[in-house]
């Protein structure tokens, strides 16, 4: 059940039969499948456990007193919603389904015994909080500094990316594909433009021969062309450890 989850760890660091067998023994303790559009938990809520995206998609959003809603982060399986959370008393955020969703529900303890008794894990845990460090500073880069096609092509790049290193992308094909169940309201949301707005980029972006985009499937002819107009720099998913050597010896 932890699969996508120690797929992303190893991009880090390979780790041993041991620590997956840890990871599957959490993420199978408790499964909660929700619906789309429902939420995993919401602002204001007290925290109680660790969530794993096990399947489908979620977001990280925030809402102000009128209504507006800024999706701050896309969730994809294998990402921890809140790891270190617990520590506060209270979310500051939301975090709800895009579509139907099953989530891992660790208890505090079960992390925490994990980190203590693993370094090796510990350090994959603390490299995987970096990195969606990472993710929203650039993420604030995108909103602030790029304009319209730069930003839809940009997270259009990260989004594959974070797919292949989880392995939910096609390379079978020709070109590289994968699933988008995201609507263009949700799209909006993420860079804090209008609907029609994104409506228009995607056009362009179809028209320049930059993406297809049929039903829930993205298809990238030419991923270099798409970073090109992006400005994209893979550099903050920190992906190039590829998976560092695992030392039998090493607690």
């Amino acid at each position: 059940m932890a699969f996508h989850l120690i797929r992303k760890l190893e991009q880090f660091t390979r780790l041993s039969s041991d620590d997956k067998r840890i990871l599957e023994q959490a993420a199978s303790l408790k499964v909660r499948r929700l619906g789309s559009r429902e939420d995993i938990f919401r602002e204001g809520d007290k925290p109680r456990h660790i969530n794993l995206i096990l399947d489908g998609w979620a977001c990280r959003y925030k809402v102000l007193e009128d209504g507006r809603r800024q999706i701050t982060a896309l969730l994809i399986p294998g990402d921890l919603c809140d790891v270190h959370m617990f520590i506060l008393t209270r979310m500051d955020h939301s975090v709800g389904a895009i579509t139907p969703l099953s989530v891992a529900e660790i208890p505090t303890d079960t992390i925490l015994e994990i980190t203590h008794g693993s370094a090796r894990l510990s350090r994959a845990f603390w490299w995987n909080s970096l990195v969606e460090e990472a993710i929203a500073r650039e993420w604030v880069t995108n909103l602030g500094q790029r304009e319209a096609i730069e930003r839809v092509a940009h997270l259009f790049c990260e989004l594959f990316l974070r797919l292949r290193s989880v392995g939910m992308t096609n390379s079978q094909a020709s070109c590289p594909s994968f699933e988008l169940p995201v609507t263009q309201e949700q799209l909006a949301d993420a860079t804090g433009m209008s609907t029609v707005h994104v409506n228009r980029t995607i056009q362009e972006m179809r028209e320049r021969g930059l993406i297809v985009w049929k039903g829930k499937t993205v298809t990238i002819p030419d991923l270099e062309a798409l970073q090109d107009v992006a400005l994209f720099n893979a550099n903050y998913l920190h992906l190039d450890h590829a998976g560092q050597a695992y030392d039998a010896n090493e607690p």
